[in-house]
């Protein structure tokens, strides 16, 4: 089966929505944005035994990598309109890429976005995905967290790495669904990133590690943070994961990343209200400290043994 077998069998789709005018088949999309819609957009590669693992289900994976780039919308308190996926194949699988357009159309869906085009080619497993999306007004950014700004997460984090750390050892039956979840199965957290455009300062997905992504923050804003040790406690799974590998859940938790939660900046007046439509989402946000004028990071009670620095998901 050819490349544009694959295509026409498992992601040629009629237009889902009005603003695309030429999706799949031609050489490029053409899409109508919202007028006076600023476009936001995000690129993301994953490449097999980098990002994933070998042998990982075709469609957990397709999910992941739609999700990994919506998350990067949310970050920016965008609505997600469209993806591109570039697609590199060892060979024509029909069932892998049967499972990998399910999930992926799936992860789309979810967020109201469409795939309206990209490629199919051969070589070592590695999926390339573009995110477009649209922000009627000032989009959040990392550059602009302010003195005295409230941390929060808008959820748990460590899960993923903890999933990660514990199949070096055991089988994916062997491992807490909830951990292996928040592996293979991330959700962009579209709609809180939209509920905090016009209350918080500044946001960033957590994808490197909180720590590693939180200074990103920091060094674009100027500023510092102090932030509580003890805010992130591990919940039954994750502990019992640290117990049998042997290993600190804090690390998990502030340096794991894969998390794609989202960390934002609000100033204290905004925070409440920010917190409470969070939480009428149906997520369990988390206060982990403050922004500072001192730069660098501060700590509250015992800090993890983790150099801040270094922390955090590095490609080199």
């Amino acid at each position: 089966m050819g490349e544009f077998d694959l295509i026409a069998r498992h992601f040629s789709r009629p237009a889902q929505s009005d603003s695309v005018e030429v999706g799949i088949g031609d050489d490029a999309a053409v899409l109508r944005p919202t007028p006076s819609a600023s476009l936001v957009v995000s690129t993301d590669t994953l490449v097999e035994g980098r990002h994933f693992r070998s042998g990982v289900d075709p469609e957990a994976l397709g999910w992941k990598a739609a999700m990994v780039s919506l998350s990067d919308i949310a970050a920016m308190g965008g609505f997600p309109r469209w993806l591109t996926l570039a697609l590199t194949l060892p060979e024509a699988d029909d069932h892998w890429v049967a499972g990998f357009a399910a999930g992926f159309r799936a992860a789309a869906t979810s967020c109201q976005a469409e795939l309206v085009g990209g490629d199919i080619t051969r070589g070592p497993l590695t999926i390339g995905v573009t995110a477009l999306g649209e922000c009627l007004d000032a989009p959040l950014t990392r550059s602009a967290a302010r003195l005295g700004d409230v941390l929060v997460l808008t959820g748990a984090t460590g899960g993923a790495a903890a999933a990660l750390a514990l199949l070096e050892s055991v089988t994916e039956e062997d491992i807490p669904p909830s951990l292996l979840h928040r592996l293979d199965r991330p959700v962009a957290r579209v709609a809180a990133g939209r509920a905090a455009r016009g209350l918080a300062h500044a946001a960033i997905d957590v994808s490197d590690g909180l720590l590693a992504d939180l200074r990103h923050v920091l060094d674009a804003s100027g500023v510092g943070a102090r932030l509580n040790a003890n805010a992130l406690t591990p919940d039954t799974d994750l502990q019992a994961a640290a117990t049998r590998t042997g290993r600190a859940a804090a690390q998990w938790m502030w340096a794991g990343g894969d998390d794609y939660e989202l960390l934002v900046a609000v100033p204290p007046t905004h925070a409440r209200t920010l917190l409470e439509i969070w939480r009428e989402q149906g997520l369990q946000p988390i206060e982990i400290g403050r922004v500072t004028e001192a730069s660098g990071l501060h700590w509250a009670g015992d800090a993890p043994t983790m150099d801040p620095v270094s922390s955090g998901y590095q490609h080199f």
